[in-house]
C-alpha cells in the first residue's frame, strides 16, 4: 500500500470534518494545559466558561470537553501536559468542525518556573519568542569534554556555541510583539497577588546581585519562555538552556519562564495558519512563575526542584487575575481595534520562514521569503485524494 493512501484512510475521518461548517466563532480562545490552570477560570465574576462544554474528538481524553461562554465568544482548551498531547490537542482543536477560528485569539495561558535573575515567582511574563530548548545533543555532564560548559550541544554541531546545522523548525518561534504590547498593557491594570509564603521563598536569594529580581513583588513583564517536556533544576542546566535561547535567535531572547508545552502548541497553530484555519499574528503567550528554576545559596537542586512551590498559589491566581484583563480586553475594544487584527511590526512564525518573511535568526526562509504553500483545507485534501 502506498504511504499516501494509508494516511489519507487512517486520517480521513479528521480531515472530513474540518469541511463541516463551523458553528462556533470565539473571539479569545484561552489554552491551558491541566487542571489547576483550567480551573483557576471557573467561577469567576467575568463570564461563565461552563455555559457551554463541547467534546471535541481527537483532545486530551483526560480533558476531553472545550467549555464555552453561552455567547461562544470566550472558549478554553485543556491541552494536557507536555508536548504530545498539547500538539495534538491543539491540532485537533485547529481542525475541528465545531470552530471557525479564522479570527479568534489565542492565549496560552499556564504556570511554570521562572529564571529569578529575571523576574520573580508570582509574575506574569508574556514572551515574543518560545525556544525549544531540549531539541539538542545531549551527552551525560559526567562525561561532557571538559571544556565543554554542559552537555547540551546544538544539532549537527560540535560545539556549545555553534549554531545547530540540524534544524527540524521548531526550535524558535516568534510572535507578534505588537498584540503582546496590548496584551501587557491590559495584564498591567490588574492587581496582582502574593503570599507570605512566596514572600518567604523569595529571601533565599537576598545578598546575591544577580538575583536581585527574584526578591521584587509579583508583576508584569516581557520576557521569553524555554520548552522541554524534561523539567529540570539547577544554575547549570539553566544557564545552559540560558545560553542555547540566546544562540538560536542571535541574542534577540530573554530566558525566562520554564514549561513543558508552548513550543508543541505553537507548531499546532503555525500548522493551522497554514491550512487557513487561524491566524498566527493573533497568538499570545503567558505564563506566571510558580517556581524558581534553580535554588538560592545554600539550597540543593533537589529541594529546589522537590519541595520548593512556594510561588504556586499567587502565580495560579495571578494567570486570572491578569488574565482576565487581557481577554476582557479584546472583546471589549472587538470592533475599534481587535477584530481587523493587529498588524505585526516584526517578523512572526518559525525559523524555517514557513508563513513567509526572512526570520531574524537562524540561516534564513528555507522559501526564499515567500513561505509555504498555504492551502484552504478543501484544497488540501482534494490535492491528498489526487496524490493517493
Amino acid at each position: 500500500m502506498r504511504a499516501s493512501t494509508y494516511t489519507l484512510r487512517y486520517l480521513w475521518p479528521l480531515i472530513a470534518a474540518a469541511v463541516v461548517e463551523a458553528v462556533i466563532s470565539p473571539k479569545v480562545f484561552i489554552i491551558a494545559f491541566y487542571g489547576d490552570e483550567g480551573n483557576a477560570w471557573l467561577d469567576i465574576p467575568d463570564f461563565n466558561l461552563l455555559a457551554q462544554n463541547i467534546t471535541v474528538p481527537g483532545v486530551s481524553v483526560k480533558f476531553p470537553d472545550v467549555h464555552c461562554t453561552e455567547d461562544g465568544s470566550i472558549c478554553q482548551l485543556v491541552a494536557g501536559e507536555g508536548e504530545i498531547n498539547a500538539a495534538i490537542s491543539a491540532f485537533s482543536l485547529v481542525v475541528s468542525p465545531l470552530f471557525n477560528l479564522t479570527n479568534t485569539y489565542f492565549l496560552l495561558a499556564g504556570d511554570g518556573g521562572i529564571n529569578p535573575k529575571v523576574a520573580t515567582i508570582g509574575s506574569v511574563a508574556f514572551a515574543q519568542f518560545a525556544v525549544q530548548v531540549a531539541l539538542q545533543y545531549e551527552i551525560d555532564a559526567r562525561e561532557k569534554p571538559d571544556n565543554f560548559s554542559s552537555g547540551y550541544i546544538p544539532q549537527g554541531s560540535t560545539s556549545t556555541d555553534s549554531y545547530p546545522r540540524y534544524i527540524y523548525g521548531t526550535e524558535v518561534f516568534q510572535l507578534n510583539d505588537a498584540l503582546r504590547q496590548h496584551a501587557m498593557a491590559f495584564a498591567r491594570t490588574a492587581t496582582l497577588t502574593d503570599s507570605p509564603v512566596a514572600q518567604a521563598y523569595r529571601q533565599q536569594y537576598a545578598n546575591v546581585p544577580e538575583f536581585a529580581p527574584a526578591l521584587a513583588p509579583p508583576a508584569v513583564v516581557g520576557c521569553d519562555t524555554a520548552t522541554s517536556d524534561n523539567w529540570w533544576s539547577g544554575a547549570l542546566l539553566g544557564d545552559a538552556f540560558a545560553h542555547f535561547t540566546t544562540l538560536v535567535t542571535n541574542g534577540s531572547a530573554t530566558y525566562c519562564t520554564t514549561q513543558q508545552e508552548d513550543s508543541a502548541v505553537l507548531e499546532a497553530l503555525l500548522r493551522g495558519h497554514l491550512l487557513r484555519r487561524v491566524d498566527f499574528g493573533r497568538v499570545l503567550h503567558m505564563r506566571t512563575g510558580s517556581d524558581f528554576d534553580r535554588p538560592g545559596p545554600g539550597v540543593s537542586v533537589a529541594d529546589n526542584l522537590f519541595y520548593a512551590q512556594g510561588g504556586y498559589g499567587p502565580a495560579l491566581r495571578n494567570l486570572y487575575l491578569a488574565g482576565v484583563k487581557v481577554v476582557k480586553g479584546i472583546v471589549d475594544d472587538w470592533d475599534a481595534t481587535f477584530a481587523a487584527g493587529v498588524r505585526p511590526k516584526n517578523y512572526i512564525g518559525d525559523v524555517w520562514g514557513s508563513l513567509g518573511g526572512d526570520p531574524p535568526f537562524g540561516p534564513g526562509s528555507i522559501f526564499k521569503g515567500k513561505g509555504a504553500i498555504a492551502l484552504p483545507i478543501r484544497e488540501w485534501m482534494r490535492d491528498m485524494s489526487t496524490s493517493a
